[in-house]
């Protein structure tokens, strides 16, 4: 018996040394986690059309060879000057119309995200997470997008705010009051003392916060909602999230499911440095940054980088996700839609750049971010009932804010008293 019990004992350990490597592999640079990136390999031919999407495709060099002939191709042929000037100028007025036409009907809510970067959540939260079974109807939001703030995913939130705030608090633009306040602000909402009142109550929206997500480029809120779905369960936590596009920050705030006791959605251009974010330098634990520095004209990317990175505390992530260089998207594209090399406008005035890994690396780590990973995301997408496939690029990375100690603490503390 003895025997038998050491021999179990054994078998278990090894298994948890042999998934505790497999952790520590999973971020390390030239490794690809299994199951974030997907793990259905093509390894019949056969059988492509009995999925959708194949994970962890290898070109071949003739792939690689013809795809750079096709992006040299399109990219003959250059958008003039003028038309480049104006797609720069303009690019907030063609996202507005792009949501304005589309609402929230064009891009899928990404329910991937906590599967491709876990570090969204608390650490604590990251590990309940990771056991918690949840069915798939579960890990999808409803159809229109929406769901009952009175439902059980809301119940533990509710508590808490009640516990710290009292049941007689609410939220206005993510500020937390009482009823007498809220009162105050809101008979007059345009007056010059509103913003000097609401300072008064707190320094900033989601001050009181432990933990602080800022999600750049939200657009309708296909990663606002399913981020807040777990948030709401998850106290101590805030989100914010922006757009310049000022129809997108609309759809958000005027969702069924968008509550300021949780989350703050403001408009914001980026790539404007002297324009101040609604909260301090240095207090967001993660950013959330997907597909949307490839909106932005290449010239101007590093220094929205930069300013990024100032806002993450030390040990803070920067988790990117966007299109990768030859993916099927830019090939596509026809003469006379290419803005620069790599770069390109559709034919709604929208533009699109196609990345490398190592010119990702380059920007964060020039922006003194320190990798954790960055990878190439091949997959091969077929559409069964057309019998049509599509090579897919995408580049995901994550890069951390070293940890250091703050120059002179006391000032710190002076300037920021709720951090």
């Amino acid at each position: 018996m003895g025997s038998r019990n050491t021999t179990n004992f054994i078998t278990r350990l090894s298994a948890l040394c042999l998934r505790k490597t497999k952790m520590q592999h999973r971020h390390q640079s030239n490794r690809r986690p299994t199951v974030p990136l997907g793990s259905r390999i093509l390894t019949d031919p056969s059988k492509v059309f009995e999925h959708n999407m194949w994970d962890h495709m290898q070109w071949s060099q003739e792939e690689e060879e013809n795809a750079k002939k096709k992006a040299t191709e399109n990219s003959l042929v250059k958008v003039q000057s003028e038309d480049q000037d104006k797609y720069e100028r303009e690019a907030s007025k063609y996202w507005n119309e792009f949501y304005k036409t589309h609402k929230n009907n064009f891009f899928k809510d990404r329910n991937w995200l906590f599967l491709e970067f876990p570090e969204i959540l608390p650490e604590k939260r990251r590990e309940e997470f990771k056991t918690e079974e949840i069915s798939l109807e579960h890990t999808k939001i409803n159809n229109d997008n929406g769901f009952s703030l009175k439902n059980g995913m809301f119940e533990e939130g509710e508590k808490y705010w009640e516990k710290n705030y009292g049941s007689g608090s609410t939220a206005v633009q993510g500020y937390v009051c009482n009823k007498n306040q809220v009162k105050a602000l809101t008979a007059n909402p345009q007056g010059k003392k509103c913003g000097e009142e609401l300072g008064k109550v707190e320094s900033f929206p989601g001050c009181d916060a432990t933990y602080r997500i800022l999600e750049v480029g939200c657009g309708a809120g296909n990663s606002v909602f399913p981020i807040l779905k777990v948030l709401c369960n998850t106290p101590g936590t805030f989100l914010y999230c922006c757009d310049f596009a000022s129809g997108a920050v609309e759809l958000v705030k005027s969702h069924s499911s968008y509550n300021s006791a949780w989350c703050s959605a403001f408009v914001h251009d980026v790539c404007d440095d002297a324009l101040p974010y609604p909260f301090p330098d240095e207090i967001l634990d993660v950013i959330l940054l997907v597909f949307v520095l490839s909106t932005i004209h290449p010239d101007r990317m590093q220094g929205v980088v930069n300013r990024l990175a100032k806002l993450l505390k030390p040990g803070g992530m920067l988790l990117f996700r966007d299109y990768g260089r030859y993916d099927t998207a830019q090939l596509r594209f026809k003469e006379g839609h290419c803005l620069s090399e790599n770069f390109y406008v559709r034919g709604d005035g929208t533009r699109v750049y196609f990345f490398t890994k190592d010119e990702v690396w380059n920007m964060f780590t020039l922006a003194g971010l320190t990798e954790v990973q960055n990878l190439v995301d091949r997959r091969l997408q077929v559409n069964r009932k057309k019998k049509v496939k599509m090579q897919r690029v995408w580049i995901q990375s994550k890069f951390q804010k070293p940890l250091q100690s703050l120059h002179n603490p006391e000032e710190s503390t002076k300037r920021h008293p709720c951090k």
